[in-house]
């Protein structure tokens, strides 16, 4: 299935590209942001793409040829883009599109292991040239660590039960196995036709972890507004609770909006510390949506891969 980039009009209308501006995508995908971006920055816009993905960065580099000279394309993880903007010469920038929802070319490559859908290595990583597979990171932990992980990156009911059950199970190697493994720790059924199947919280859970992603969003943001020029954007889509909590929280301490019980609401260490004054911090940003924009109902009809994607924007504002 080819990758359809979520709420691209909602994107658009948040960055306001225009023709003298620099932006980058700092998760590029398949590129449809991208491509969304430079068409409505023409002509002479520029934009800088990043992923952590080598095979993103080749197939945006495909689809965004068109485009020339005006888009560079870097391999990189977020926490590292805005480094690599300043290198590259793109900073400061007047918008940022970040869209961190797993992509349907990922989901769809069974070598990836993203997927309980489809049988493959339990790897998960992005960047498959480093770092360790899952299936690694099962074989590491003993059911403590494993249950700790399920149950803050995935939120997994039963987190220890289904640790157990895994942990019994090694070694589990491919995305089968442990689909099954956490079917049968669940008590899951096909024909109870239930919402959710157990393993799509666990495998969520595992691929947060393979990647350091809640790390890496915490760190990036601040960096990320750090490099945008005042009036510039940055639009964030998450697509479940951990994510927007850790940009709700960071958001809201750059727009100095956050008081000392919700500067860290994550429950994971990655929110804003916790002030240990009384001096209001400066405001860096303004928020421009308090609650997050969802997805138009057509959109979701079209793409219901969309349905749970959140979007929170905040502007950059002069501190003189």
């Amino acid at each position: 299935m080819a990758h359809i980039p979520v709420m691209v009009k909602e994107v658009l209308d948040a960055l306001r590209p225009h023709p003298t501006g620099c932006y980058l995508d700092g998760t590029v995908g398949g590129g449809g942001h991208s491509a969304a971006i430079l068409a409505a920055s023409a002509p002479a816009g520029r934009l800088l793409a990043t992923d952590a993905d080598p095979r993103a960065i080749q197939v945006a580099a495909d689809r965004l040829a068109a485009f020339g000279d005006r888009v560079v394309l870097r391999q990189c993880w977020l926490d590292q883009a805005a480094e690599v903007a300043r290198r590259e010469g793109f900073a400061p920038l007047d918008g940022i599109v970040v869209d961190l929802g797993v992509s349907s070319n990922q989901l769809d490559t069974p070598e990836r292991g993203l997927s309980f859908m489809r049988d493959g290595p339990l790897d998960m990583r992005f960047d498959q040239t480093q770092g360790i597979t899952a299936a690694q990171l099962l074989g590491e932990c003993d059911v403590a660590a494993l249950a700790r992980i399920l149950k803050a990156y995935g939120e997994v009911a039963h987190a220890w039960r289904v640790a157990e059950a895994i942990w019994a199970a090694r070694p589990v190697t491919t995305t089968t196995q442990l689909r099954e493994v956490v079917a049968e720790a669940a008590g899951y059924r096909a024909r109870a036709r239930r919402a959710i199947h157990p393993a799509t919280q666990v495998f969520q859970a595992l691929r947060i972890a393979v990647n350091d992603e809640l790390r890496r969003l915490a760190e990036a943001l601040p960096r990320l507004i750090d490099t945008l020029v005042v009036g510039g954007r940055l639009a964030v889509i998450s697509f479940h609770s951990l994510e927007d909590r850790i940009v709700k929280t960071a958001f809201r301490a750059a727009a100095a909006d956050a008081d000392d019980t919700d500067t860290d609401n994550s429950g994971l260490g990655f929110g804003a510390p916790k002030r240990l004054d009384a001096a209001r911090p400066v405001a860096r940003v303004r928020l421009v949506n308090r609650k997050p924009v969802v997805p138009r109902d057509e959109e979701v009809r079209q793409n219901p891969r969309a349905r749970s994607a959140r979007l929170r924007v905040v502007e950059r504002i002069d501190v003189d």
